[in-house]
Formats: C-alpha cells, structure tokens, sequence
C-alpha cells in the first residue's frame, strides 16, 4: 500500500462577500502518496485552487473561513497549526509554483539571490553553501548556462526560464509535496511540452510528490498518475488517469474530455462545449449542483445531491445518480461516456 504524504478530509471553505456567504469549498476530501502526481481538474471557479491553497495555509483569512475538515500532513492538522509553523513547512517541506512566474518574481532582485532566499530562510547555512545549491537546482532543471543567468533579473530571462526559476525556487528545500498551479499555462505549446516532461522527470529524481492544479486535460494526460475532478466545490470523479480518459462515468467528466480537440480523427466537427453556467455557490442547489446543465438530468437530480459511487475499477467513484447500483441494474452502462469521447 503506498504511503500518504497528504490527506485532505471533508474540507469545508466559505468566503464572505457583501452579496452573502460563497461556499467555495463543500466537503472535498483528497490524498496525496508518496512520489506520485495527482491531477485536480475542472473550470475555473469550481474550488480547486482554494482547496489547495487551503492546504497549504494561504487562504486569506480576511474574508475566508474554513468551516470544516482536516489537512493531514507527516502526522500534524495544517488547520490547527500557528502560522509560525506553517511558515516553517512553507517553502521547505511544501512548495507552489505559481501560474505566471513574472507575477510572483521581484523585478529588482537577481534570480539567483531569490533562489536562495528559501534555503536560507529554512536551513543554518552560509551564502556560498545556498549558491551552490542553488547553482545544483538550476543544473538539475537544466537551465542553459546557470551562473549567468543567476546574476540576471526577471525581465531579462523568457517565460520558459522564468518558470524554471519559479520551479527551482519550489525545489531547492526538498519538499516533500510540489503544488503547481496551471504551471504551463502562460507559456507556447513547445515549453509547455519541456516543463511537463522536466517536472515528470524531477519527481523520478527528487521522490517529490506534485499535486497538479489545472484545466488542461491535456497537461493531465501526460502527467497525472489519479485525477480529482471537481465541479461547484465537489469531488465529482476520481480515479486513475486511464480510467478517467477511457472510461469515465460522470456526465461532467464527459463534457470536459469532449472539450478536447482530437488529433486522431479524419474530421473535424465543431468544437463540444457545457452548455449552460456553473450554480451560484451564495445558494448553491440542494440536488446535483451540475443537473441544470446535464442532458441525462433526472428528477431526482434536482432534489438530491447524490452519493460518490463506488466503480467496478479500483479506486474508481462518481457522485451521479446514473451511477447508483439501482440505475445501472435496471439500465446497464449505456451512458458509460467511454463512448461518447472515444
């Protein structure tokens, strides 16, 4: 059985707002093994960098509140720690790398020096010792001609190095647990296609776990050992990546992977694409909150959320009523959805 680094149980997120309480985050649970990567995919909106963010303690809290659940990380409650200790496992044992790395950088600081920052910040060490390991990193993420590009700023470096630097800013402390939020989704098809396989290959070399925040399935693809998707602050499916592209069960899912343009089919019809909007999560719905935009709603759907159904593959659920024993006793696996996207 594989070793859990992270386990996130039933957590609850709301955000105040002068409209009413937004209920962002409404029992989503998730776990993370140990050297593996987990995909956690839906539209923008429906909670999953809040979930994450959550987990990492860097929700604002202003104006949001976690209501409920627990963030099991090496044995402790994120929820219930000082945010003194939460800034000693920020940085060090977890790390984020951020969607736009021009963002996140300081433009009057050399790269270099902001590498180090985090290692001095979290190990006893001399400025020549946290250079080196640094200078390690940036050779590890093989970025080209390292010294140099160490004594350069931001604006001076393209989107590709930039997001490499980002990336072994996340590194340098040997975390544990790698959060990327959309990490390639600012860069052209061709870097995106270099960092996807620089990160599979610096958890190969690392034993570094990544929690992958993202929209792209196909990112996913190439990338994601399980998938959680989530729709209006729910886990709405899970399981392994081949069966969630081969053999997905939840209406939701089915309109995501149909999203995708094909590379392997003769013809190109129109693009699918969700009809409809997400709920309003101030009054989200009492049934499925996807019903409203689903072609297989029942009456049901409108009066009860359904439960997260247990699948024949392993590991393998969905909250859908098509998916309750009784449904698929009486109607078979017709609308499977392995079919409608293959």
């Amino acid at each position: 059985m594989s070793e859990r680094i992270l386990d996130v149980k039933n957590l609850v997120v709301t955000f105040d707002t002068y409209q009413g309480s937004v209920q962002a985050v409404r029992g989503v649970s998730f776990h993370v093994n140990k050297k593996e990567t987990i995909g956690v995919v839906g539209e923008s909106g429906c909670g999953k960098s809040v979930s994450v963010k959550t987990a990492m303690g860097l929700n604002s809290k202003a104006n949001g509140s976690v209501k409920g659940g627990q963030v099991l990380f090496e044995g402790k409650d994120i929820l219930t720690l000082s945010e003194k200790e939460i800034r000693g496992i920020l940085g060090n044992r977890m790390s984020m790398i951020f969607q736009d790395p021009f963002t996140f950088l300081n433009p009057t600081m050399q790269v270099g020096r902001q590498i180090t920052e985090a290692y001095l910040r979290h190990h006893p060490v001399s400025r020549r010792e946290a250079y080196d390991k640094a200078l390690k990193i940036l050779k590890l993420i093989s970025l080209p001609n390292p010294e140099a590009n160490m004594k350069r700023y931001p604006h001076q470096l393209s989107g590709g190095m930039r997001q490499r630097i980002m990336i072994a800013m996340a590194l340098i402390c040997d975390p544990a647990v790698l959060f990327a939020d959309e990490p390639t989704t600012a860069l052209d098809v061709t870097i995106q296609a270099q960092i996807i396989d620089l990160m599979n290959d610096l958890k190969e070399k690392t034993d570094t776990s990544i929690v992958l925040i993202t929209h792209d399935m196909g990112v996913v693809a190439k990338m994601a050992d399980r998938i959680y998707v989530m729709y209006a602050g729910k886990i709405v499916e899970h399981g392994d990546a081949d069966t969630i592209f081969h053999r997905p069960r939840h209406p939701y899912t089915w309109g995501l992977l149909n999203s995708v343009p094909r590379l392997d089919e003769r013809t190109q019809e129109e693009l699918h694409s969700i009809p409809g909007v997400p709920p309003d999560l101030i009054s989200p719905p009492t049934g499925c909150p996807f019903a409203a935009r689903c072609d297989h709603a029942m009456n049901i759907c409108n009066r009860r959320m359904p439960d997260a159904f247990d699948l024949p593959e392993e590991g393998h659920f969905a909250a859908c009523w098509l998916c309750h024993p009784e449904y698929v006793a009486a109607h078979g696996e017709q609308l499977r959805g392995g079919e409608a996207h293959a």
